[in-house]
């Protein structure tokens, strides 16, 4: 049986596992195991955007040098409320976000994790954790293969429940999204379109190249059931991006995954394991962005368990550390996201794109898209 031996061992390599592997390195911790269900490069559903403060966690991996002559530099945003009114907010030519391909972005964070001497094992799906005690020493696949760790970060995403708390309360966000070459697009700018039949969540255009368009939807399933992803989709396409998409040609199928998230940032910890990114619920509530939320709390995970294998703080204080920095982090953007959320069903969104061409009025509001 194939085994392999850690202080820190991470389960997933998105954005929060390459993220913690490479900082991990950077802190000085030498054996470091991250596994993951594909081999890379691969691709990865999803929108792909990367917000300011997801470029400033790449300047602090030191890979954004790297990452941005791969990204599509965005400077604006057009903005379309419930009530349909639109408005266009630009920033000049500075990028205010970028758009990356997942197969680049999680393959350069991979590489950097690599270089500070992490091992990378692929095609291992982690199944199920590996106790002594009450405490998680490691995880196994179901091929019988497994890694034993002092420390384990959970980064697999919304799928993965290895080691994590199975009665968490979560929700879901359900995203389908296609891609187009040659639609008609304003270069450098995504649009948010907020329509009633997605309430409180939107659809987007982002531009992934000169040529391509990366288009979806983000919505939530009633209570008692679940909405027609495709049928959904195809009324908001041909509503919003009839004439936009008339001479464009869509590159492969829909696609489609579920987000999970919470507004409650806690039970992040437990003796062995860290939960970081998703599988720690750490989803904007109202965005659904989630590379930059992985990527620092993997960098405060990967800190946490360095402090205690340095011997600087005990389990018990590093725990408490991690989520209070987790929380200091995130919970008044998520908190926010809660606002914005009730703002777009109660018609608040509107009211503030009718006074949007005020500039005091204009320049709020790019702040408050930006800041989520």
């Amino acid at each position: 049986m194939e085994r392999y031996e850690a202080d820190v061992a991470i389960i997933g390599a998105g954005p929060a596992g390459t993220a913690a592997a490479a900082h991990l390195g950077a802190l000085g911790v030498d054996r470091v195991v991250l596994v993951d269900r594909a081999d890379f490069p691969r691709d990865k559903t999803c929108g792909s955007g990367i917000s300011p403060k997801g470029i400033k966690t790449l300047q602090k991996l030191g890979v954004w040098d790297e990452v941005e002559p791969h990204s599509y530099p965005i400077r604006g945003l057009r903005l379309i409320t419930p009530a349909g009114h639109e408005a266009w907010q630009s920033g000049g030519e500075a990028a205010e976000a970028v758009v990356c391909y997942r197969r680049i972005l999680d393959h350069v964070l991979l590489k950097k994790a690599l270089s500070a001497g992490t091992t990378f094992v692929p095609n291992f799906d982690a199944a199920e954790a590996i106790e002594e005690g009450g405490r998680m020493v490691g995880f196994r696949e179901r091929g019988g293969r497994e890694v034993r760790a002092r420390y384990t970060l959970v980064a697999g995403g919304s799928h993965c429940r290895v080691g994590l708390p199975a009665l968490r309360p979560r929700r879901t966000i359900q995203a389908i999204m296609g891609w187009w070459d040659h639609a008609d697009f304003r270069p450098h700018h995504v649009e948010m379109i907020f329509d009633r039949m997605l309430e409180p969540y939107y659809g987007w255009l982002f531009p992934e190249t000169e040529t391509r368009v990366n288009i979806g939807i983000t919505y939530e399933d009633p209570p008692d059931g679940k909405k027609h992803a495709r049928k959904l989709f195809k009324e908001f396409l041909d509503k919003h991006y009839g004439d936009a998409l008339a001479n464009a040609t869509q590159v492969g199928g829909f696609k489609g995954h579920p987000i999970v998230w919470s507004y409650a940032i806690e039970q992040l910890t437990a003796p062995g394991r860290f939960a970081i990114g998703e599988s720690g619920l750490m989803t904007h509530p109202a965005t659904a962005e989630g590379i930059y939320q992985g990527m620092r709390s993997g960098m405060l995970g990967a800190e946490a368990a360095s402090s205690i294998l340095s011997g600087r703080r005990s389990e018990e204080d590093a725990f408490k550390t991690y989520e209070r920095e987790c929380k200091k982090a995130f919970q008044l953007s998520f908190w926010g996201g809660g606002i914005f959320r009730e703002l777009v069903r109660k018609g608040g969104l509107d009211l503030v794109v009718a006074f949007g061409e005020q500039p005091a009025v204009k320049t709020a509001t790019a702040r408050i898209m930006a800041s989520m």
